[in-house]
């Protein structure tokens, strides 16, 4: 049975003693103290969380999650609920942005269904764990009791731990959603205490008309709701998505197990955020992929306490940010594992004009 609270109890702090440890090796490496930047950060970031002072990362899985929202009844979106499902399929044929990275890094794509509006097919990449048949409409009632919330948690939770313990050992987080934005700013709005005006974006790309009714929107709902600041399970319920749910679950997981976990755009950051809010050393475990141009990604981010790697002008979703980032990642742990240290390559840690001497 799943028990949110003992999950919750079972994360702990990140290993320091590790981190120094990989600090000292970083330190000897063939170049000036901290020169590579983020990229030590990463290295030493990823020892921490497992255990290792020279971890390495030889598989790696993208999880996307996709769920369809009752929001989209007020025109907040440029596209209808039918795509969330068009895309998955596109997904499964392996057409979309999101299969071109995957197969760049060499990462294994699993593509959830907990909440798509719509049947779809069986495929081998396709786990069918379906909550609802998309999100009730947060403007008129909760988007979802707490109990569905719970279960969408739980079903990213076992998707995760089930490549963790394939072998696993970097998970990228992505979704697919039509009307997503709209739940993620709500979310957003209610943790930050902003005006909806400072925060929202044109997520698919819509008008002006449509981005009045998208504010309008998200205005009543917290207006009509006003979850408990201290309990974002219940705002997640009444505000959130079933796909943003199940990857608080794989978020879970991944500081569970000890396994880091890719934080994708505005969407797969509001997970992110709740998930941090369950639990203070949950975000230790995350790492952002890239900053998003949705207006309020960067106070997302803050909020969590995470930096993005990348900068690249992206909104996609779909997890692209997050593949992109695991080239960087696996770059840093070969730093750290493949070069050489001054001792070993007969390099004295002699420093001038921002070089290194050698030894005579």
């Amino acid at each position: 049975m799943f028990d949110l609270q003992v999950k919750l109890h079972q994360i702990k702090p990140l290993d320091r003693a590790i981190m120094e440890e990989t600090q000292v090796h970083l330190d000897d490496l063939t170049k000036p103290p901290g020169s590579l930047g983020v990229m030590e950060e990463i290295a030493r970031c990823i020892a921490g969380i497992t255990g290792k002072v020279k971890p390495q990362i030889r598989r790696k899985t993208s999880i996307l999650m996709a769920a369809d929202h009752g929001v989209v009844d007020e025109g907040v979106s440029a596209y209808p609920s039918v795509v969330t499902a068009q895309m998955v399929l596109n997904f499964l044929n392996g057409g979309a942005a999101i299969n071109v990275l995957s197969r760049h890094v060499g990462a294994e794509l699993a593509v959830m269904d907990v909440g798509v509006a719509s049947d779809l097919p069986d495929h081998p990449s396709l786990w069918k764990k379906k909550v609802a048949y998309g999100t009730r409409n947060m403007v008129r009632e909760a988007a979802m009791t707490r109990a569905q919330a719970l279960e969408a948690i739980k079903n990213g939770y076992d998707l995760a731990e089930h490549f963790i313990n394939g072998g696993t050992e970097l998970i990228g987080t992505g979704e697919m959603g039509i009307g997503n934005t709209t739940a993620s700013t709500a979310l957003l709005v209610h943790f930050a205490g902003v005006p909806v005006n400072d925060v929202v974006g044109r997520g698919t790309g819509i008008d002006d008309e449509r981005l009045k009714l998208k504010i309008k929107a998200i205005e009543a709902a917290l207006q009509h709701h006003k979850p408990p600041l201290d309990d974002p399970l219940e705002a997640l319920a009444r505000i959130g998505g079933l796909e943003i749910a199940g990857l608080v679950g794989v978020f879970l997981a991944c500081a569970v197990k000890r396994v880091p976990a890719i934080v994708d755009g505005f969407i797969s950051a509001a997970a992110a955020l709740v998930a941090s809010r369950l639990h203070p050393h949950l975000r230790d475990y995350l790492l952002a992929s890239h900053l998003s141009e949705e207006p309020g990604h960067r106070l997302m981010l803050e909020l969590i306490g995470i930096r993005p790697v990348l900068h690249m002008k992206m909104r996609l979703g779909e997890g692209t940010g997050a593949a992109l980032a695991m080239n960087i990642i696996e770059a840093s742990l070969k730093i750290l594992n493949e070069m050489a240290t001054f001792s070993s390559a007969g390099v004295s840690g002699t420093l001038e004009d921002g070089g290194v001497t050698q030894s005579p």
